[in-house]
């Protein structure tokens, strides 16, 4: 099975990355994006030992939900729309798109207990991408401290799609940084414990900078669709 075989093989690369860096394989949690195949290939995909599911629209993660069930750790990682909300709310374990205070008030309302979430950084300020700037992300989370239902896991960013290393380099390195001045502010909603960054061009790069969570896509269970 294609899968299992490219799960080995992003394995091992993890494995390299971190013997350079002195970090433990053990931290970086391995997320399937799959947006863009089946729910056949998604089951496919947990049948490999795939554990982290990530979907980016409302209605493909409720059809794969639906038939999957909560097995597998759920994350919801594209935009969310504020009414989109109550769709996924009880169903999802992490969403990696938390960048405005109205969607934040909306999981708070619709949430019946801590919901996990990641602040996305537009860390290379890309006019394309949804996000806060590096110099908004401190303030957004203090004022986050109003909503009983939100903990904020971490950051999540997603560098400009480049083969420029040193670009993908400084990215990363400066939401590494940015969550070593959250983590330092010690606040009891906001531990701020993982890093949301990397995918199938860069996921290498990403770890070596810190990455605790790496979402892959076509090159894990491909494309369909």
């Amino acid at each position: 099975m294609f899968i299992k075989e490219n799960l080995e093989k992003i394995k091992a690369n993890i494995h390299e990355a971190c013997k350079r860096v002195k970090r433990n394989p053990s931290e970086i949690k391995i997320i399937a994006v799959t947006k863009y195949v089946s729910i056949e290939t998604t089951m496919k995909a947990l049948a490999a030992g795939i554990t982290h599911l990530g979907e980016n629209r409302d209605q493909g993660f409720i059809e794969k939900w639906e038939t999957i069930g909560n097995v597998p750790t759920w994350h919801f990682i594209g935009t969310l729309q504020s009414k989109k909300v109550k769709t996924i709310i009880d169903k999802v374990d992490y969403i990696h798109s938390l960048d405005r205070l109205s969607l934040a008030k909306e999981i708070d309302r619709r949430a019946n207990q801590q919901i996990k979430c990641f602040v996305q950084v537009n860390a290379a300020n890309e006019e394309t991408k949804h996000g806060l700037t590096i110099e908004e992300v401190v303030p957004f989370i203090k004022e986050l401290e109003q909503f009983q239902n939100i903990v904020v896991e971490g950051l999540m960013t997603m560098a400009p799609f480049t083969d420029n290393q040193d670009l993908l380099r400084h990215t990363f390195r400066k939401v590494k940084q940015l969550q070593q001045e959250i983590q330092g502010l010690n606040l009891s909603y906001a531990p701020c414990r993982e890093l949301s960054m990397g995918m199938s061009n860069d996921y290498v790069i990403a770890i070596e900078e810190g990455a605790t969570m790496v979402r892959i896509g076509t090159s894990l269970v491909g494309k369909e669709f």
